[in-house]
Formats: C-alpha cells, structure tokens, sequence
C-alpha cells in the first residue's frame, strides 16, 4: 500500500508520521525540501513537483506505510528463520571486527564498518552511502558516498539526532559503480519500497546494512546539551561525537574556542525523553529487519565487562551470511552464533519498545482519532499491567518535551543530571522488569 496523493503526503510530512527518511527530498528533483536542520527538521514543498517525480515519492514514503509481510516476503522468500520481533534472519551471532582500529572507531564491535572495508577492498562495491558529520557545519550530520577506507572510517559510528540519508538519492542513480547502503529502519524500508518497482535511484544498490534502532533525537538535544555547560553557540561546534573513546562511549562536544563538553553515553541518555522524535515512538522495527546484516551493541555484563565493543550481527540474506562468514574465513571478523532465545533476551528492553510500546501508542492515537501508520501487522491484547505502563511513559514524554521542562533541566550541572536518570532509570528497569518480560519470547 501506497501513499495516494499529493494531499495526503503533505499531511504525513507535517505531522508526526513523517520519520525524515529524506526520500522525497531525494526523489523530487527539487522540488521539496528541508527548510530548518538545525529546528523541525520537517519537509515542504518549495515548487510544482513533476507528475513522474511525485509518483516515485508516494511510493517511497514510509511514514504511514509500510507492509512488514508483504516485503518480508519479497525480499526473504526463503528464508530459514522468522521471529515476530527480530524478523526474518539466516543466523544470529555476538562478534567484532579483528581489526582494532576499525573496532575502535565504531560505535561497537565495528562490525558495519568492517563489511563497508572488505567489500570495497575485493572490489564488490565501488561506494558505500553512509552518514558523515557535515565538514561545513560539524554540528549536522549528511548522508556522502565514501570510496575509500578513509571515507569509511570518518562515517563510522551513530549519529544519535535526526538524519536524511535518503536524500543522497538523487546522486546514486548517477554514480557509476556498485554501492552498498547503511541506513536506520526507515531509510532501509523506504530503499526496499523502491527496489520493488525498479527505480533507477536504487538500481546499483547490491547490500544494505544498517544498525539497530531505539529512537531519534531533535538537533535541540545538542543545543540543551551544550546549554548545561555554559556554550551558547551551537556553531562554535568543531567536533560532535555520539559515541567517542571506549565502548560504549562518550558524547563530546570540542569548539572552536577550545572548550570540550563530555558525559558517558548513558548518562547523555537523559537527553531522550526531552527532545525525541515523535515518530520514533511509533516505529516498531528494532533490529532493521530489511537489510542484509544489521548490527547492534552486545548489551550483556558478559560482553560489557570486557569492554572494547562487541555487536549482535544479524544475517538476514542468503548472501548477507555469506558475506560474514567469507569474511571471518579471511580473518576480518570474529564472532560465534548464538541462539535466538539469547539475542531476544539480550534485546528485551528494546524489543518490549517497539513491538509492544510502540504498537499500544499506536493505540492511543487512533483512539485520539489522528492518522496511523500501516504495518500490514497488528500486535495487540497486552497485559493491562503494560498498557498502565505505557501511559505513564507516554505521559512523561509528553511533560518532559515541554519548554518548561527542558529549561528546568538545563539549569543543573550535566554530571547531576546524568547520574539522576541513570538511577532513575535502573529504578525503573528493576519494577518493571517483569511486565516488559511476560511471554516476551
């Protein structure tokens, strides 16, 4: 099922379905665009769109469709496993790149990062799209087509605040050679749509990869962030990491002025209920279910003990398992299989989110009467235990997005407001651990 028209597009992308995929900017030669980066972030029409040009649109939206089933089984016919919450999938395994460098500079295990390399060095890509911190303003992200390892590498790690990967699409019909893509959920979804009908934008496209995924956040998130330590200009920024130093990171701000602005990924985490994206909460796909290898943090005391970066490395494809597997013959990655009972326990928390949590907000909306999206699949029926759950954290989403309230949390020092929500959080976790769990698998 499609977007219809013209009409209706609009309304998605001024609304909280639109997830910013950049497609229709990418696809419409122009003729829509993003106006505020650094604000909304939303799309607009900024002239008359050719008839061609708005089909292609339409069909590439996945704000409000997109049919989880239908794909899943043009895509992966035969595929040897299927879990309602991981997808379809040839294995499931726990591994990094061999690489310490590459390792190193990725957000976990450097698994994306390492297949990017090895393809490019065998020569079966001739680029990758891939997200980059923009050289004129290091403050945004931008999607580029990296052609060496250099390139790679400087794309590597995730970009926590709100991407347009899509966007690129009007460069890769144009590019002459053969091209992997990493994109979130969305844009992986939005790449499938238009492989399914031809379109010459997505015809070099031979894999997709793409990381896990929990939310989005708005660029005010680094602008509150930068807030808390006394720097009123996001523009003196030089340097903006989600991810940096040792597993699992920091987020770090280095300016201009020489001032640096640092606190461990989780306790940055505080930033999440203040500025995130709406359409993220109503995203049900965690694990990237349409690429060919998705890769996420190895999130057990077993692996984060040891530090240094291990991901889950999801084999969706045929080709996709045998890619990880030549390469670990070859000595580029080191991982082991795992069971799928492991990887869905290893990701609760996750997957109670988006299969559960996002499909009851789901039903909060369309009882409040707004658009929904379509995912060709309902889950539904939950504990009422869950339900009395998400309203609690529907409403303090709601609260915590006011002005009111992220100015007040601007006011404390970022060490105390980290430290607060990481006990906050564990607080929450241990009373809710058993609803989140009940008949997970």
């Amino acid at each position: 099922m499609f977007v219809k028209n013209r009409k209706e597009l609009e309304s998605i992308m001024q609304s909280h379905l639109c997830n910013r995929c950049g497609s229709c900017v990418g696809l419409s030669d122009g003729a829509i665009a993003f106006k505020d980066k650094e604000g909304r972030y939303q799309p607009h029409f900024v002239k008359e769109i050719s008839p061609e040009n708005l089909s292609r649109v339409l069909t590439a939206c996945t704000g409000k469709y997109f049919n989880f089933p239908e794909y899943r089984t043009k895509f992966y016919p035969q595929s040897s496993h299927f879990h309602l919450y991981s997808g379809a999938y040839e294995s499931i395994s726990i591994g990094h790149a061999v690489d310490e460098n590459i390792r190193r500079t990725g957000a976990s295990g450097g698994i994306i990062s390492a297949l990017l390399i090895y393809l490019l060095e065998q020569k079966k890509i001739d680029g990758a799209v891939v997200l980059r911190m923009s050289p004129e303003k290091p403050w945004l992200s931008e999607p580029h087509i990296a052609t060496t390892k250099a390139e790679i590498l400087d794309a590597a790690q995730s970009k926590y605040t709100i991407s347009s990967v899509n966007e690129i699409l009007s460069q890769t019909a144009q590019f002459a050679g053969r091209l992997a893509f990493v994109g979130i959920p969305p844009q992986v979804q939005s790449i499938r749509k238009l492989q399914s009908i031809n379109d010459p934008s997505v015809k070099n496209i031979d894999y997709i990869f793409g990381p896990f995924y929990g939310n989005t956040l708005h660029f005010s998130s680094v602008v509150s962030f930068l807030k808390t330590y006394k720097i009123k200009d996001y523009r003196t920024i030089t340097k903006l990491y989600f991810r940096h130093g040792e597993w699992p990171g920091n987020m770090r701000v280095e300016t201009s002025d020489g001032k640096i602005a640092e606190l461990k990924k989780f306790h940055a985490n505080y930033l999440i209920p203040f500025h995130i994206l709406r359409n993220s909460l109503y995203c049900t796909d965690l694990s990237n279910e349409f690429t060919d290898v998705s890769g996420g943090d190895a999130w057990a005391p077993v692996y984060e003990e040891r530090g240094k970066g291990f991901s889950m490395i999801i084999a969706r494809s045929k080709k996709g398992r045998a890619l990880i597997e030549e390469m670990q013959a070859a000595g580029w990655l080191n991982f082991n299989y795992i069971e799928e009972e492991e990887a869905i326990t290893m990701h609760s928390h996750g997957y109670d989110l988006k299969k559960r949590g996002a499909f009851i907000r789901i039903q909060f909306r369309r009882l409040m009467g707004k658009s929904i999206p379509d995912y060709g699949y309902e889950l539904k029926d939950f504990g009422m235990k869950r339900y009395l759950m998400e309203v609690i954290i529907s409403t303090m989403f709601i609260v915590l997005s006011t002005p009111l309230a992220r100015w007040t949390v601007e006011q404390f020092s970022p060490t105390f407001i980290g430290n607060l929500f990481e006990k906050s959080r564990n607080i929450w976790k241990k009373s809710t651990y058993n609803i989140k769990r009940e008949q997970l698998g």
